[in-house]
């Protein structure tokens, strides 16, 4: 079957098209700056390649742009609409009402709604995505999958904070955790790619990119994620700080004269290695590039980013007493040779060691860890879209 994966984002859109059969992406592309001034992107795997400015005033006509640039006689990869079988929707914040990937229908787009307050940037974005979908192509089934769903197998002693329990209660204050999708498929393509079982082995995924996150995955099922109520929560990223003691948030808002407002501002935009870096860069390729300059703040930057992914790495080798695999993966895991050395240098004591030429391979998938390492260590590319046409097509195929 053919399946549409859509992510949508307040003024993007992106997509691809894949043959869940063969899993052979026919198309992809990007709607930006939709209600500005609209740019299209488009590439087929048969060689056909835009890059185009289009009108776009809100996400009906994004969604109508790629459905006839699809089905254009010249352009496109199917006949008409009605090939799409399933439209899968990445949708980030399901609280814990969803667990797996399910149909979207009105009672799950009122419980999505509900969850706009755990995921205010990311929740009404995609549901604006769905909406148009579903306005355009009535007929076509389409699919949730949740970023917070492979999360859910945590147990309470991981997800619950030090917080009075009436606050659970009454408001579902947790750790959700995110970077679900990436998280099960590089952990599940790591034991496919090492020969392993997924039910009987031990990965930590190391999802590295400017929104970062670690997740340990015990047999098959998450233990725990870095990322917590929010995606603020965890490691020193892009923009965001991570860790942080909440009572210096009081301190701070008090000598700055700041309010709530101001200070989430801070710690979601301004903070991160961006900060530490003093606003030189939230960009690792251009604080790498400054770090052989001598920029001291840019030097700084990484080895704090690194020695917090080193830190969560071997708490949760502890978690699930034993670690097998340790993965890394998107923009910064995949891509960034020094950042994992770096990283893997706290991690001797785990019997790590790192083949140097192997590091600086770039392939789909590669293992960097030596023949007498003790943990393969791995990078993987991360699929967030495959996976969403996975579980499309699953969900699809359990209605049969």
């Amino acid at each position: 079957m053919k399946i549409l994966v859509i992510n949508s984002g307040s003024s993007s859109l992106k997509f691809q098209v894949i043959d869940s059969e063969t899993e052979r992406v026919l198309a992809k592309g990007l709607c930006e700056r939709i209600g500005i001034d609209g740019r299209f992107t488009y590439k087929t795997d048969t060689g056909v390649s835009l890059k185009e400015p289009v009108p776009m005033k809100d996400h009906k006509q994004a969604v109508h742009t790629i459905l006839d640039t699809l089905s254009d006689p010249d352009k496109g990869v199917i006949g008409e609409f009605s090939e799409i079988d399933v439209v899968g929707h990445r949708l980030v914040h399901g609280g814990e009402k969803f667990t797996g990937s399910v149909v979207i229908s009105e009672e799950v787009i009122h419980a999505m709604t509900e969850c706009n307050d755990l995921a205010p940037l990311h929740n009404p974005a995609n549901l604006v995505g769905v909406e148009a979908c579903r306005e355009l192509m009535p007929d076509t089934l389409m699919v949730g999958v949740f970023d917070t769903a492979f999360n859910q197998t945590m147990e309470p002693k991981a997800f619950l904070y030090g917080l009075p329990y009436k606050y659970y209660e009454r408001h579902k204050i947790r750790r959700y955790g995110f970077h679900g999708i990436s998280h099960k498929y590089v952990s599940r393509r790591a034991a496919q790619f090492m020969g392993q079982d997924p039910g009987r082995v031990k990965t930590i995924v190391c999802h590295l990119g400017n929104g970062a996150s670690i997740c340990a995955v015990k047999y098959g099922q998450v233990v725990d994620n870095s990322m917590g109520f929010t995606p603020l929560e965890g490691l020193v990223m892009g923009t965001r700080c991570g860790d942080v003691d909440a009572g210096a948030l009081e301190y701070l808002a008090k000598k700055e004269d700041l309010d709530i407002k101001q200070i989430v501002a801070i710690l979601n935009q301004e903070s991160g290695v961006l900060g530490i870096s003093k606003n030189f860069s939230s960009d690792f390729r251009e604080l790498k590039d400054a770090e052989i300059k001598y920029h001291e703040k840019a030097t700084l930057a990484r080895e704090i980013f690194a020695y917090r992914v080193a830190k969560y790495v071997g708490s949760y080798a502890a978690a699930m007493n034993g670690v097998d695999n340790i993965v890394f993966t998107a923009g910064i895991g995949e891509n960034d040779s020094d950042i994992r050395e770096e990283i893997c240098s706290y991690l001797e004591y785990l019997g790590i060691t790192i083949d140097e030429v192997k590091n600086r391979e770039q392939a789909e998938a590669v293992k960097i860890s030596d023949g007498t390492s003790r943990v393969n260590v791995l990078v993987i590319k991360t699929n967030e879209e495959l996976e969403i046409a996975r579980e499309a097509a699953a969900v699809a195929e359990g209605l049969v």
